[in-house]
Order: structure tokens, then sequence, then C-alpha cells
């Protein structure tokens, strides 16, 4: 069911699909075709916090967790990358060093992009770098909400919503008529909600007993969206 009229997942969620779309097929060739590209496994980590920047990243396949790590090395998941998105590019912006982390959530097959390409294609293309910063902009407005919810919403209301954001990026690459699946681990989704795992189990079982979802492992399926909006308590 989509969430067209029940939710608006644009205050909530953003994307660089669009600014991809905006690069010609020359374009398209030299910043991503011609690098290559190269398979990363479950957690394996495509930059750290702090480490000076030499270049970006496009995700032809899988889904990037974006995070920060606190005190104790708890994980906070600032954000969930996946097909045809780009990240890394704050910090060559921005001419610092990585602010959060990046690693694997599932087997991805990614392309590495040379800092002097991108900006080259930045200098080059007006269209691709309005579509940047209008993505930036949108950016800052959907990572204002999500502080919002975290430092007011309850538990169940946080997961609601990072149940709610999650099942949207899975959508991509589900086949037509197919509900997506929520394949997150436990700790992720506790790292994404910004509460602790042990909420995380207590909150999907009443979520399943509530015929709210229904899960396989750690799949999960989202059974009745109207319900998990509703518990999410979206302003």
């Amino acid at each position: 069911m989509s969430l067209s009229g029940i939710f608006p997942i644009e205050k909530w969620n953003f994307s660089t699909q669009t600014v991809v779309n905006a690069l010609t097929e020359a374009e398209y060739q030299f910043l991503i075709t011609k690098q290559g590209a190269q398979k990363y496994k479950k957690g394996e980590i495509l930059f750290k916090e702090g480490m000076v920047p030499s270049g970006i990243y496009f995700i032809h396949q899988g889904k990037i967790k974006k995070y920060k790590t606190g005190p104790a090395s708890r994980e906070q998941i600032i954000y969930v990358a996946n097909k045809n998105e780009l990240i890394g590019y704050h910090a060559i912006l921005a001419e610092e060093r990585y602010p959060d982390s990046a690693a694997a959530l599932e087997e991805s097959l990614i392309t590495f992009i040379p800092k002097e390409d991108f900006l080259d294609i930045l200098q080059q293309s007006t269209t691709f770098a309005r579509r940047l910063l209008k993505a930036l902009s949108h950016e800052y407005s959907v990572l204002t909400n999500n502080l919002s919810i975290s430092s007011q919403g309850t538990a169940a209301e946080r997961l609601a919503l990072s149940l709610i954001l999650i099942r949207e990026k899975s959508k991509i690459g589900t086949p037509a008529g197919e509900e997506p699946s929520i394949n997150l681990s436990r700790a992720d989704l506790a790292n994404m909600a910004g509460i602790a795992k042990e909420n995380v189990i207590r909150l999907l079982k009443e979520f399943k007993n509530e015929q709210i979802i229904r899960t396989e492992g750690r799949k999960i399926w989202v059974n009745d969206i109207v319900k998990l909006v509703n518990r999410s308590n979206y302003k």
C-alpha cells in the first residue's frame, strides 16, 4: 500500500537519486561508469568518521548506513542510502574530514568517485550543481524533523517511524506487486530508532500482536501501514 495521502514521507526521507538523474550520458560515463565497481560485504566499512575524504561513493546495489558512534561505541544511524544514491559528498564540499561513518548493511556494489572528478562535474554542470544544492537543503529539513522526534518521541513512535522509512527504502528493487520486506538486524533497527535493542524486540512483538507487522527470522513485513502510521504519531 502506498503512503500517498496518509503519511508525508518527503518530510522524513531524502534521496540523491534525482541528483544523479541530472547527469547527461557523457557525464555519467565520466563520473561513474569509467571507475568500475567494487563489492562490499555486509558490515564492511566505506569510510570512518574523522578520515580525510579522497572521493565520494555511488551505490549500484545494496544499502549503506551512515552513522555516528557515541559513548560506549554505540551507533546512531543517521541515514540509510540505497541504489542510485551518492554518499560522502558533504565532507568534500565542506573541505572537512568525514563527519560520520558509512558501512554496508548488506552485500553492496559501489563505485568510488575521486574527489577531482566529482568537483569537475560540479563545475561543468549547472543542473547537477543545482540539484545537489536542492538535495542538501531538503536534507537539512529532514534531519531537523528527525531530531525533533528523537528528542520528543516515545520509543514506539520512533520505531514505527523507522519501520516506515526503511520500508520505503526497501521498495527499490522489490518486484512489482510484492510487499517490500525490511531486512535489518534488531541492533541496526535500535540504532536507527535511537532506542535500546530490548525495546525493539518488545515493541516488535507488540506490533505483531496488533497485526501491524509479521516477521520471519529477522525479516519484517508491514501488514497494516495505516496502523503503523498511527503508531508513529507523526506531526
